[in-house]
């Protein structure tokens, strides 16, 4: 696993095995990011289930101004902040997402969704970042899953499907 694109282009990211996992396959971060490239200077993100770290470092190497990562694994957790070494603008959140999203007080223009796919935890972050108003107005949801049954009131702007794997992006 490495970063694609950017200012870390090419820099290896550690993985981790733990059940209910995977990495962001190359190919699908290279159509998600081409598909989201002009939303991404300056942005305010949160890589929300953070695990390696992929698409938030990604989301920084692309010029974002701040990415946020959240997971709650100790494992995970260690090897994220390995993954962030030597990378800037990156606040690292040890919390389950919902006690996460309850806390912010700041508002994102791209936020990342890539849960464990067996929890089917889209639908319910979904719900929590707009109960929280964690959304910039004309901001993404960036959302990446297997089988999850879930919609929103956003607006759908592109639907993915690669392998077993499926990305949708929602704008506000």
């Amino acid at each position: 696993m490495r970063v694609i694109s950017g200012k870390y282009k090419g820099k290896i990211l550690k993985g981790y095995d733990t059940l209910g996992t995977r990495p962001t396959m190359d190919r699908v971060k290279e159509s998600l990011f081409a598909i989201i490239q002009n939303d991404i200077k300056d942005s305010v993100c949160l890589d929300l289930f953070a695990g390696s770290g992929s698409l938030g470092i990604e989301a920084l190497s692309n010029g974002a101004n701040i990415c946020y990562f959240v997971d709650n694994g100790k494992e995970i957790i260690k090897v994220l902040k390995h993954n962030l070494s030597n990378i800037d603008k990156a606040v690292v959140i040890e919390k389950h997402y919902h006690q996460a999203l309850k806390n912010f007080n700041i508002k994102f223009d791209i936020i990342f969704l890539d849960p464990p796919y067996k929890d089917n935890l889209i639908g319910k972050a979904i719900d929590d970042i707009l109960k929280y108003d964690l959304l910039n107005d004309n901001g993404l949801i960036v959302c990446e899953y297997e089988e999850e049954d879930f919609s929103c009131d956003l607006n759908i702007i592109k639907e993915n499907r690669y392998g077993s794997k499926n990305i949708r992006i929602y704008r506000k």
